[in-house]
C-alpha cells in the first residue's frame, strides 16, 4: 500500500506542475490564492482526483484536506512565500544582484514545501469508487467551486473565470 501511496504522489505532483506550466493557470491560481485564500496544492489535488482518477472531492473532503495540511501551510509554506515575495520589494539590501540568488533558493525551499504538502495531501485522499464514466466539466468546475467556497469563506468573490481556465486545461490534458 505504501507503494502506490508514493506512486500516487509522484503522479500528483507530476500532475500539479503540468497543469500549473499551462497558459493562464499560473495566474489563475494565483488570483484565486490572493482573492480567496485558496490553498492551491488542495485546488490542484483536486483537479488531480478529478481527472485521472475520477474522485470527485465533496466539502467534507476538502475539509478534512484543509483539517490535516493547515498547520503545514501557514508554519511552512506561507512564511517561506512571504520571504520570497518579500525579497523582491526589499528591505534593504533586497532588492538587487547580490540578493536574487538568496530569493531563488528560498523559491526552491517554498516549492519543495508545497511539494511535502502534495505527499501529505496524497495520503489524505479518500479511498472510495470513482465516478462512472468520464468526469465532466461540469462535475471538475462544482469540485473547484467547492474548494473555493471553503476558503472564501463568506467573502463574496466570484472567480467563475480563475476557475474555467483551471477547468479548461485539466479537461484538455485528460484528452
Amino acid at each position: 500500500m505504501a507503494s502506490a501511496r508514493s506512486e500516487l504522489e509522484a503522479d500528483s505532483w507530476a500532475f500539479a506542475l503540468a497543469i500549473y506550466a499551462k497558459p493562464g493557470v499560473a495566474e489563475a491560481c494565483l488570483t484565486l490564492q490572493n482573492e480567496a485564500g485558496v490553498d492551491v496544492m488542495i485546488l490542484l489535488i483536486a483537479t488531480f482526483a478529478a481527472i485521472k482518477h475520477r474522485l470527485l472531492l465533496t466539502a467534507e473532503d476538502i475539509r478534512v484536506l484543509d483539517e490535516a495540511c493547515r498547520p503545514w501551510r501557514e508554519q511552512i509554506v506561507r512564511p517561506l512565500r512571504a520571504i520570497r515575495s518579500g525579497l523582491k520589494t526589499g528591505p534593504q539590501p533586497a532588492p538587487n544582484n547580490a540578493t536574487e540568488p538568496f530569493r531563488s533558493q528560498v523559491k526552491a525551499l517554498e516549492l519543495a514545501a508545497e511539494r511535502l504538502e502534495n505527499q501529505l495531501l496524497t495520503e489524505c485522499l479518500p479511498l472510495r469508487a470513482p465516478a462512472h464514466g468520464t468526469v465532466t466539466p461540469e462535475q471538475l468546475q462544482t469540485v473547484l467551486k467547492s474548494v473555493v467556497a471553503h476558503f472564501a469563506k463568506g467573502r463574496g468573490v466570484q472567480l467563475s473565470s480563475a476557475i474555467g481556465t483551471i477547468v479548461e486545461a485539466a479537461i484538455q490534458d485528460a484528452c
